[in-house]
């Protein structure tokens, strides 16, 4: 009876599905998303399927899955052994894309530990935020930032600090010249001193002749506290399980076969993005392991004469990133000589994807940019465009398998197809709630269901298409502007590397567009940019204020902070008015 009862329940909270009509032909409109009962065993399943394939490349360096696995039970075994940690506790790893990331954060899931993901970029004042509000007892971090865990360390539940260099997990002739040149060359290690902290090496020299224990781990346990990126206030803990993951990278997976195939050769694609960022997190670190693919690693994808180097040496069958990093490549006069022969698959997440780089890519690789669309609270992967070779029209396609979604128009009615309002999702993938926040967790999540925060529409052929962020909305004289639409008009002219657009507060209008442009072509002047944009756009719209920039500021993922510029820009018009008004005093 309490099956039945189940049933009739699950029966009711799904909806109807249109958009599965656009699903390829042959995919299933939905599948199990709870293969496997925790992200433990989906690893085991993983190593005994090809434990002598790659798992992953860094700078030259292969690690197996079978090292890959041996490595992280030793560190899981150190976890519980000599540092005496327990199912639950949380381990915080402040690393960017080299083998340790994996290594410690598969060690820590295997260990029943809850993973918390750190941004190596972060102020002392953000990662005391992280830590405390975490309660995490130890953290993983790369020298590199060690000073600024000294900093805060002692301020909070820190117990144990695992110290690693950049090149650690290299053979000893490379391992030894990457960490001079990385501390005496380039000079990227600031004097610190942790004295109490112990070497990622010795962890596992030492974890290695440990006994490990495999806990009893739940769908229903935590797996990561991850971060929102806290760029609309106060970082906050996105509590997602085991069962939240399996779920996501199933779903993940479903739309990567039907790009790839379903056939298990060996593949190799690349993992620009951090894998501390969510979207890196599922759909390259935890769906390539699951899938048998071997992670090509980019440590610093900011220096882009080294990616394509690395983009050269290896056949890669996908690329995941975001808008910026896409165009930052097709800047670059050497990335046109890339083979691209085994290219499918171009995910784009993180931001919109602009049409004129969309353009650029396919025309020059043969591969359209899928676009998807997710967010930390769902693990993150929401929708997709399902066919990986149709052109990028800026739609974030459809809903996932197994995810329901509705439109809540600011009257707080469901959105009819064409209308815009706020997107809600409802999946296995969603989270549990806010670490810590229940006020918080409430106001995003009302019955299973998740409010995005993003404004979307749901057009004639049920893909969706983003509007903008509900908070990035620019009214001028009652008309609603979204700065989306604004920056891909910007981005049509070839002289724009990049755009930000923002509202500016207005006496008359409300607000005014403002767009801050960083120029590809020196030559660009506002009023050719404003000629332009007064083609694509309707009078209202039109930027009233060009700013050329040297550079905007992003996110560690390469996203543009609107938010950012508009409060430098804020800042900026006050202290202006300031001047004015101490210069009519002073008359």
């Amino acid at each position: 009876m309490k099956k039945f009862t189940q049933f009739l329940k699950n029966k009711k909270a799904t909806r109807a599905r249109p958009w599965q009509k656009l699903y390829p032909k042959g995919a299933e409109k939905n599948i199990n998303t709870a293969p496997y009962e925790n992200l433990l065993d989906m690893f085991d399943a993983a190593v005994a399927a090809h434990p002598d394939r790659a798992a992953y490349i860094n700078m030259g360096q292969t690690l197996t899955f079978r090292k890959l696995e041996e490595r992280s039970r030793a560190f899981a075994a150190y976890l519980q052994n000599e540092l005496k940690l327990e199912k639950g506790d949380r381990v915080a790893l402040m690393m960017p894309n080299i083998l340790q990331y994996p290594i410690a954060l598969f060690g820590a899931l295997r260990a029943g530990m809850v993973v918390v993901n750190v941004n190596p970029l972060y102020t002392p004042r953000e990662l005391e935020h992280q830590l405390k509000d975490s309660g995490a007892k130890a953290i993983v971090v790369v020298s590199n930032f060690a000073q600024t865990v000294e900093k805060v360390v002692f301020n909070t539940d820190v117990q144990h600090v695992i110290l690693t260099r950049m090149g650690d997990q290299l053979s000893f002739g490379k391992r030894t010249l990457v960490n001079f040149v990385v501390k005496y060359v380039k000079k990227l290690v600031p004097k610190y001193k942790l004295p109490h902290a112990v070497s990622f090496r010795e962890v596992l020299a030492v974890g290695k002749y440990r006994q490990y224990i495999r806990p009893q781990v739940n769908s229903d346990d935590l797996a990561f506290l991850q971060y929102t990126g806290g760029t609309t206030g106060v970082a906050k803990g996105a509590m997602l399980t085991h069962g939240n993951l399996v779920a996501n990278v199933q779903q993940a997976k479903w739309l990567a076969q039907i790009a790839f195939g379903k056939n298990n050769k060996e593949r190799i694609a690349v993992i620009a993005l951090p894998m501390y960022h969510v979207f890196a997190l599922t759909v390259n670190a935890l769906l390539f392991v699951e899938m048998g693919i071997t992670g090509l690693l980019i440590t610093n994808p900011r220096d882009i004469d080294g990616f394509i180097k690395d983009l050269k040496k290896y056949p890669v069958i996908a690329i995941t990133g975001v808008n910026t990093l896409f165009n930052a490549l097709l800047n670059n006069e050497n990335f046109k000589d890339v083979d691209f022969s085994q290219l499918r698959f171009t995910v784009g997440g993180g931001m919109a994807v602009q049409r004129s780089v969309a353009k650029r890519w396919f025309e020059l690789t043969g591969v359209p940019i899928t676009e998807g669309y997710g967010m930390t609270e769902c693990s993150p992967l929401i929708s997709a465009c399902v066919d990986p070779s149709a052109e990028h029209t800026g739609s974030i396609g459809v809903p996932m398998p197994n995810t329901d979604i509705k439109i809540i128009k600011e009257d707080g009615k469901e959105a009819k197809i064409g209308e815009a309002g706020e997107l809600w999702i409802k999946g296995p993938q969603v989270m549990q709630g806010y670490w810590n926040r229940p006020e918080e967790s409430e106001k995003v999540l009302n019955d299973g269901w998740v409010a995005s925060g993003d404004v979307v529409v749901m057009d004639k052929d049920y893909s969706l298409r983003i509007v903008d962020r509900k908070k990035d909305l620019i009214i001028v004289s009652g008309f609603n502007v979204y700065p989306n639409e604004i920056e891909d008009v910007v981005m049509l002219n070839l002289k724009v590397m990049e755009v930000a657009a923002i509202g500016i507060p207005h006496p008359v209008s409300g607000e005014q567009i403002k767009v801050c442009v960083v120029r590809k072509d020196q030559k660009l002047t506002a009023d050719e940019l404003r000629k332009h944009c007064r083609k694509h756009l309707t009078g209202y719209k039109v930027p009233k204020l060009i700013e050329f920039y040297d550079e905007l500021p992003k996110s560690n993922v390469g996203k543009i902070l609107r938010r950012v510029v508009r409060e430098q820009e804020l800042a900026k018009l006050s202290q202006a008015n300031s001047d004015e008004s101490a210069s009519i005093n002073a008359k």
